[in-house]
């Protein structure tokens, strides 16, 4: 209902109100008519006054500016001043709206800084676990003062592997900030992800026999499966996920990896017969810092930034990836890649000669 129409219907209330009672006392129509426009008449430009002054304006104001911050300040440039046709109706739709929204980004802030606390709280505990290691590692062979040669070597064994603990934590960590502020540009090119997979596998295979586990590339293929993305970052995925599921392996066990070609995309599936995952830790598997078991995770090392890695790699390549396990039985990471079109080549054709 828009202000005229508002005004007019207050005005005819009062003016068919005063005219009934005029009828009752002096039962002269002329006197009725005389009194229902003169009534109308007044009470609608006083009303009209009124609302204008001291209400209208004050909604049409608290509308605009309700409205303009929905629309941000570029927004508002482009589209220029809007003015509500009727903003005592949209008032109401334009607040509950407004309010809907700040209680979104109210809870994405909660979130995110609950966010921030167990990030801060995480990296510094997985800075001190190899520091306090190192130092007291440093404490001990200033004691000694090295008359112990034999203690003094793993000694400086141990705080070796710490400090490469270290190393690995700041450039995974470095590497995880640059993938999430754009920094690192994903180089797309066309590989045959069957290479990549068969180089991941060789460049593995000697870790693999210090966990006693066999890798499998689980399919015969008879063709090459070219696909479209940054072959080194993919290279960077399969290592960090086939290197997991030795982590998490069973000893004598295996890790296969599978492909499978969809339409314009391919499936490649990294499968492990290990622990396997609880169905409650699924959702936050690929956050930084989580671990399932923490105690056994800190055991066999890693920064645990390799699986946040990995998604922040693939997202980066606008693909998904995703995670089923059963405990006790084992994992698959599947993760898609864009399919490349691959030409045909010509047959080669016979030279004309003159």
């Amino acid at each position: 209902m828009n202000l005229r129409v508002l005004v007019l219907t207050t005005s005819l209330g009062v003016a068919i109100t005063l005219s009934a009672v005029n009828f009752y006392f002096q039962h002269k129509w002329y006197d009725v008519m005389v009194t229902f426009s003169v009534a109308l008449g007044v009470s609608y430009f006083v009303f009209y006054y009124l609302i204008e002054k001291y209400i209208y304006s004050r909604i049409k104001l608290i509308y605009k500016l309700i409205h303009n911050l929905k629309l941000g300040r570029d927004l508002r440039d482009a589209l220029g001043e809007h003015v509500s046709a009727n903003p005592i109706a949209d008032v109401e739709q334009e607040v509950k709206e407004w309010a809907k929204q700040k209680k979104t980004e109210i809870d994405e802030l909660r979130k995110q800084e609950k966010f921030r606390r167990d990030f801060l709280s995480n990296i510094s505990h997985e800075f001190k676990t190899p520091l306090f290691a190192i130092q007291g590692y440093i404490e001990a062979l200033q004691d000694d003062d090295f008359d112990d040669k034999e203690m003094a070597r793993q000694f400086l064994e141990k705080a070796s592997k710490n400090v490469d603990r270290l190393s690995y934590l700041i450039k995974d960590l470095d590497e995880i900030s640059k993938l999430e502020s754009g920094e690192m540009p994903i180089n797309y090119t066309k590989f045959k992800i069957n290479d990549l997979i068969k180089e991941v596998f060789e460049s593995l295979e000697i870790k693999g026999k210090q966990y006693h586990i066999k890798l499998i590339f689980k399919q015969k293929y008879d063709e090459p499966i070219v696909v479209n993305a940054d072959r080194e970052k993919i290279r960077q995925v399969l290592v960090n996920l086939i290197d997991n599921s030795f982590k998490y392996g069973k000893e004598e066990g295996s890790t296969s990896v599978s492909l499978f070609v969809l339409h314009d995309q391919v499936l490649v599936e990294v499968t492990d017969d290990g622990i396997g995952i609880e169905e409650k830790f699924l959702p936050r598997l690929f956050e930084r810092f989580f671990r399932t078991d923490s105690s056994r995770s800190r055991q066999i090392g890693g920064s645990g930034l390799g699986l946040a890695i990995v998604k922040h790699i693939i997202e980066a390549h606008q693909q998904t990836i995703n995670v089923r396990s059963t405990e006790g039985l084992g994992s698959t990471f599947g993760f898609t890649l864009a399919r490349a079109k691959q030409t045909i080549p010509f047959p080669n054709l016979p030279v004309l000669k003159s």
